[in-house]
């Protein structure tokens, strides 16, 4: 009898330990893992080992909580399958090879927080309900191929603290919805071919601390609220069609480390930031 208990003992100890994720989260991984050629990755997984020892996968509670696959060697599609991993936070899948359309099931894993996807090769246009994601904190998706106009949706992720979408091929102008992401710190474009002046809106985004327009196609005064950004340490400007003296610009900032404006808006006197051309 001891004998006996001893091994059913054994076996509820082995189920424990095995019984990971449901089934639909494995299926999501695996998915993955197909889609990216999972046997020619740096660090692959071994499909029998439990999914709680793959390399990269965080489980909490039997649910998977967080992917790191950064650095990785991915190549292929990132499969509408993601959709299941339901409890996801971070999905940090930067610096690979990852090509096509970022899926739109994407936007149904809404407990996400972190969505790192820099590095890679993927284009086509963001997703148009982007704004679905309303845990998100960070969304960093620069140095892809990224086309189309920034959503106006985005302006729903009122928890962006930080939003990256520089060196893409994005076009249009800025949302005026960007006021929305009341406690955003980092707003950087930098090289796109996005236009059009600046909406005023953006003075209204009291937390920011490093504003990136560089290298774009805007133009116009500079609006007046921009002043308003006195948490500001970084703002770089240069390579537009701003027009106007900034010269005392930097001075209306108290905070600002890092400033970039072209040559020609550097000479004179500063007269009055101008939000008149504000056609947002």
């Amino acid at each position: 009898m001891r004998t006996l208990k001893l091994t059913l003992l054994c076996c509820l100890l082995s189920a424990f330990t095995f019984a990971n994720v449901s089934q639909e989260q494995k299926g999501a991984l695996l998915a993955l893992y197909n889609a990216t050629n999972g046997n020619d990755w740096k660090t692959s997984w071994n499909l029998e080992d439990p999914i709680s020892d793959w390399y990269g996968v965080t489980v909490e509670d039997d649910k998977v909580v967080a992917l790191n696959l950064t650095f990785n060697n991915l190549k292929g599609e990132l499969p509408e399958d993601i959709a299941a991993l339901t409890s996801l936070r971070v999905l940090n899948l930067s610096f690979n090879k990852i090509e096509g359309q970022l899926p739109e099931s994407i936007t149904e894993i809404v407990s996400l927080e972190k969505l790192l996807l820099f590095s890679n090769n993927l284009s086509g246009a963001l997703p148009s309900n982007i704004g679905n994601l309303e845990n998100l904190k960070s969304l960093e998706l620069y140095n892809n191929n990224f086309f189309g106009e920034i959503p106006a949706s985005i302006g729903d992720l009122t928890k962006l603290e930080t939003l990256i979408l520089s060196s893409n091929n994005l076009m249009g102008k800025i949302p005026s919805t960007v006021s929305n992401m009341k406690s955003l710190k980092v707003l950087s474009v930098f090289d796109n071919n996005l236009l059009g002046t600046i909406p005023s809106s953006i003075g209204e985004l009291a937390e920011l601390e490093e504003l990136v327009l560089s290298n774009n196609a805007f133009y116009g005064n500079l609006p007046g609220e921009l002043a308003q950004l006195t948490n500001l340490k970084t703002l770089l400007l240069s390579n537009n069609g701003f027009k106007g003296n900034y010269a005392m610009l930097k001075e209306q900032l108290p905070n600002i480390v890092d400033f970039d404006l072209d040559e020609a808006n550097l000479k004179g006197a500063l007269a009055t930031l101008d939000s008149d051309d504000d056609d947002d």
